[in-house]
């Protein structure tokens, strides 16, 4: 049993009421829904939120019904690993069944491909880790252009290494998560506390599907993708 999940929150303060607002002539988080219902390894289908108009419009696409979310849950402040455990939970009720894998989708990262699920899953598969997490290559690098103070307030490299490092190409590859695409072990979901508590590897995508919808530019620059997007499409 594969569950598929998207957490979406009412409030937010960077776009008013951004989960539910549109872009490209649909609600944000059905780009996201999409990916689940369209995909023919996703069993069953839940949304997390505390937004009765978004919970009623998910839950007729044919969600699981599981009630609104906590109000502990919808806080700024509520972390994502707990707000997962929750919904694990209250699906698993509703199914009166186990679930093998939780897939997890960020609804403020539409620009994510299905072929991303697909191969998201067969990392997991392969691997068998505790946690698959996308990441996409950092724009900076803590061993060559990222820097930070001293003592005595001197910029110094965030990690340096002996002799220094004097150009991108040569520094360590280093990876930024990014909020689209999740796979993990329920098993590990329901015993820890964080996601960095056991064996979480990397599933790597490309920076242009990777944005993160947290402010009206990052609105502005994912509408503009998708939009070239489904003109090519046409």
């Amino acid at each position: 049993m594969i569950l598929g999940h998207i957490g979406a929150r009412k409030g937010s303060k960077g776009v008013p009421n951004k989960n539910f607002g549109m872009l490209c002539g649909k609600h944000l988080i059905d780009w996201s829904l999409d990916h689940l219902f369209d995909s023919d390894q996703i069993d069953a289908v839940v949304v997390s939120t505390d937004d009765e108009a978004m919970y009623a419009h998910a839950v007729k696409r044919g969600a699981l019904d599981i009630g609104l979310r906590p109000a502990h849950l919808a806080t700024d402040a509520a972390p994502k690993w707990g707000v997962w455990q929750h919904a694990l939970q209250a699906s698993q009720e509703v199914l009166g069944a186990k679930v093998d894998t939780f897939v997890d989708l960020d609804c403020t990262g539409p620009l994510r491909l299905p072929e991303d699920v697909v191969n998201a899953l067969r990392l997991f598969d392969e691997e068998r880790p505790d946690m698959v997490m996308s990441v996409c290559e950092a724009k900076k690098n803590p061993y060559f252009n990222l820097v930070e103070t001293d003592e005595t307030g001197a910029l110094q490299v965030s990690k340096p290494l002996p002799g220094g490092v004097w150009s991108r190409q040569v520094a360590p590859p280093v990876w930024e998560h990014a909020a689209s695409t999740y796979v993990i072990d329920p098993a590990y979901l329901e015993k820890a506390s964080t996601i960095y508590e056991g064996r979480v590897i990397p599933y790597i995508m490309p920076p242009e599907r990777c944005i993160d919808i947290d402010n009206p530019i990052d609105f502005r620059i994912v509408e503009i993708l998708m939009k070239e997007r489904l003109a090519a499409a046409e």
